[in-house]
């Protein structure tokens, strides 16, 4: 077997260091579950991207993705990180089809300003039920805040377009910076509040600022202490806040730019788009730039 190609790519940002890196191992036919996993913890970022041929006809090419510790279905900023080094690779721009642990989803690049944008066409949203009361304390708690900090129109309530996360409305932005929670209490409460990710959100962003969120998100029980940049969050983010009435619509559609940083700074922005029938998200898109930060080669045995 040939040596891997493997990337490293700062996904939702133009700028180097910033977003979210992902890794991308491009030629990852014949690698093993467990060599998978190996290579993911070695280069340990939030997930790395194995590129892999199609199984069938339905799909152009075959996605599958790891955290440090575990296989996850879908990822966002691992997806765009995919694509984008597949585009950096050679293949031309268009919309192709990904299969992953979450189903097919379709995929659009496109050449901006001599490099690309991509976009993500997510999974049709689903909700449950806004959690009871004790264990919404419980995870409000591990964050570190009181019931006053939260956005009252905001029910804590899971949402997934394929890998979804509990999202938890706050009132203010400084309160979003300040938060520092108890992630190994988190980690403890996924299985009763039914998640392995906390989307942390408010609709209070700096004057002139073109973002509509800010965001910050914790899924320790899988390995992450804080994601930089979630596409996985922030799709079913937009899903969430055409149901619960928090964002406009117009000629069945709500757009808008999310924003996410970390507490070390780092961050970036997507676009999301959610497409609306009767009052109802039905399907959510996010879109956003790359960059890479290195390449290298590593042996496949």
């Amino acid at each position: 077997m040939t040596d891997l190609r493997v990337y490293q790519i700062d996904a939702f940002t133009t700028k180097r260091y910033q977003g979210n890196p992902a890794g991308v191992v491009a030629n990852a036919d014949g690698l093993s579950d467990t060599r998978m996993q190996e290579i993911a913890r070695e280069l340990n970022n939030s997930e790395t991207a194995f590129v892999l041929s199609p199984l069938r006809d339905d799909h152009d090419v075959r996605v599958r993705f790891f955290t440090p510790t575990t296989e996850v279905p879908v990822c966002g900023h691992a997806t765009l990180s995919a694509h984008y080094v597949m585009a950096l690779e050679g293949r031309p721009p268009g919309r192709y089809r990904q299969l992953t642990g979450a189903g097919i989803q379709y995929v659009r690049v496109a050449e901006v300003d001599d490099d690309y944008l991509v976009a993500i066409g997510q999974g049709r949203p689903s909700f449950s039920p806004p959690l009871p009361d004790q264990i919404a304390a419980d995870v409000v708690a591990a964050l570190g805040v009181d019931h006053s900090a939260l956005d009252p129109r905001c029910p804590l309530q899971f949402v997934s377009t394929g890998h979804g996360k509990l999202m938890i409305g706050l009132r203010k932005r400084a309160t979003l910076q300040r938060l520092a929670p108890d992630v190994a209490r988190l980690a403890a409460l996924s299985e009763a509040a039914g998640t392995r990710g906390y989307f942390a959100f408010t609709l209070d962003t700096p004057d002139g600022d073109e973002a509509y969120t800010w965001g910050r998100m914790f899924a320790p029980s899988i390995g992450i202490t804080e994601d930089p940049v979630t596409g996985n969050a922030n799709g079913p983010l937009g899903a969430y806040l055409v149901k619960h009435g928090l964002i406009a619509v117009e000629d069945g559609c709500a757009r808008y730019r999310a924003r996410q940083i970390a507490a070390n700074g780092r961050g970036g922005w997507m676009d999301v788009t959610v497409a609306v029938e009767s009052g109802s998200p039905v399907s959510v898109q996010i879109e956003g730039r790359a960059v890479m930060c290195f390449r290298t080669r590593l042996p496949a045995d």
